[in-house]
């Protein structure tokens, strides 16, 4: 009897290879909920001030913590990608990225990118004002901070932005090597932004890994919901012609 063609071996392959593939996605998205949740729980029970302070401290001088280690260039580089996550490079960004899928006619997609960043950015702001956690008080010159320090907005907002748009990236037409390289960019640029803001002594480090974390798990809860849409036709693919 002949085997259905449905039925084959690449299709089966495929099929085991989503199924594992969305597993594993809805793991990890669970593995970022819960260690922002625990690491809320500490920083509201104060049992992470120690390690904030014994990690915030690694990137001062003992002798004068207005100065940090390394070469007197590096204070620049920390600033310049620190500005990355900020809101206005951030908001530039997507604006360019948005306005570009509406020129060629991905309307739906430029809706759906619009929509996971500034979900990301609404939720960010709300869990600041939810925590009001005080910014670091232990490095004398540090930049001028107005909002709250938990969770952090830069590492929690650049890796739903960078993230998102690397997922994007990765629905091109494009050899695997090429998605891989879209997605280590999109990790690299989120891991810098979040290390410049400990450096600069403007948050504690439990602010960025939190901020990594739930960033990390919108951006990959939002890739689920856009694969959805995208497979009942209301999102279009990033390789389809406009």
């Amino acid at each position: 009897m002949k085997v259905p063609s449905s039925w084959s071996a690449p299709r089966v392959f495929r099929l085991l290879r989503d199924e594992i593939g969305l597993a594993l996605v809805l793991v990890v998205i669970a593995g970022g909920i819960l260690a922002f949740l625990r690491l809320a729980d500490t920083v509201v029970e104060g049992e992470s001030e120690a390690f904030d302070r014994a990690v915030l401290l690694l990137f001062r001088n003992p002798a004068d913590l207005a100065q940090a280690p390394g070469p007197a260039w590096l204070a620049g580089v920390m600033r310049d990608i620190t500005a990355l996550g900020g809101l206005a490079v951030l908001t530039l960004i997507v604006a360019v990225t948005t306005i570009y899928l509406v020129l060629v006619g991905k309307r739906a997609a430029a809706s759906f990118v619009l929509a996971a960043v500034v979900g990301g950015t609404v939720l960010s702001h709300g869990l600041k004002m939810l925590f009001d956690r005080p910014r670091p008080d232990l490095i004398p010159n540090a930049p001028l901070e107005l909002t709250a320090s938990f969770p952090s907005g830069h590492a929690m907002i650049s890796a739903v932005t960078y993230l998102t748009l690397g997922v994007l990236l990765t629905r091109l037409d494009a050899p695997r090597r090429v998605h891989a390289y879209f997605l280590v960019v999109a990790v690299v640029m989120t891991v810098l932004i979040g290390i410049s803001r400990v450096y600069l002594g403007v948050h504690w480090p439990t602010d960025v890994l939190a901020g990594w974390c739930l960033g990390a798990a919108w951006a990959l809860f939002c890739w689920l919901v856009a694969l959805w849409l995208q497979r009942r036709g209301k999102i279009e693919r990033a390789g389809d012609r406009a």
